[in-house]
């Protein structure tokens, strides 16, 4: 009668069967708003202050940085007044990135649907086109959920709309951004970075890159690219208010209050 998604995004539930069965869905949308809103600044953090090249050196036993009062080439930046592009920028998720971008002293820019009007909003932040959002962004981060629509959405004709000294970030799930297109970015300097904490469809447990992609090639070949195994929701407070959640979500269910799927439109309900 009721399918309960422990996690936010349920594109691994088949929507129209359920519609078929008349199986009501709902997921859990904020229970790693924070843990998600904090990772996405920490990689912001990282990208711009050299600290991933400086770990790997170290770790390959590379010592030059430790010696040297400079940086070389590296990039070594503020992040005030630097411009945060997200896509999808309006969801939950994305505000708290947003809160904690303009705190930093950053601008946000956002885009949503065709429909959502452009300009500026209360909140600080400027919804614009996504090519403008791409022409414009120093660090680009999508957050939307996989779908069909949006499955491969920053693709190769998006990094082509990039300035050469933007980084690209996803935090969201692995198929949003075009991985293959990524490795190409990067080796033909078309961005300056990546942090890329999603690869595959599934959320938990995470499917691991194969042993043979070219990611692995690419965090070799570049300091400025960062990977991590889907820790951005980890935080020990997400993991226990995901399962209160749940619990609360069949309370709710069984007291006959409607869930937080609209099953006729496959969309959440805000």
């Amino acid at each position: 009668k009721l399918i309960c998604e422990a996690g936010t995004g349920y594109n691994n539930i088949d929507i129209e069967a359920c519609r078929e069965k008349g199986i009501a869905l709902c997921n859990v949308p904020e229970y790693t708003t924070e843990a998600m809103g904090d990772y996405a600044i920490t990689l912001v953090l990282a990208l711009s202050c050299s600290l991933g090249a400086q770990m790997k050196a170290l770790a390959k036993g590379d010592r030059t940085y430790m010696q040297q009062c400079h940086l070389g080439q590296l990039p070594h930046f503020e992040i005030r007044d630097k411009t945060f592009g997200i896509i999808g920028g309006l969801g939950y998720i994305a505000q708290n990135i947003t809160k904690k971008a303009l705190a930093l002293g950053m601008k946000v820019i956002a885009s949503d649907l065709p429909t959502t009007p452009l300009g500026m909003r209360d909140n600080g932040v400027e919804v614009v086109t996504v090519d403008d959002l791409y022409a414009r962004s120093d660090f680009v981060i999508p957050m939307v959920p996989l779908s069909a629509k949006t499955k491969g959405l920053v693709n190769a004709a998006a990094f082509d709309k990039m300035k050469p000294t933007a980084f690209i970030i996803n935090t969201a799930r692995g198929p949003i951004v075009d991985q293959d297109a990524v490795v190409d970015a990067l080796r033909k300097k078309k961005i300056a970075g990546a942090a890329l904490d999603v690869f595959g469809e599934g959320s938990a447990p995470p499917p691991p890159l194969p042993e043979d992609s070219p990611l692995y090639e690419v965090f070799k070949e570049f300091d400025n690219v960062i990977l991590t195994p889907h820790i951005g929701w980890q935080r020990m407070e997400a993991r226990q208010r995901v399962v209160d959640t749940v619990a609360e979500n069949i309370a709710k269910y069984a007291r006959g209050d409607a869930m937080n799927i609209n099953m006729e439109t496959g969309l959440p309900i805000r």
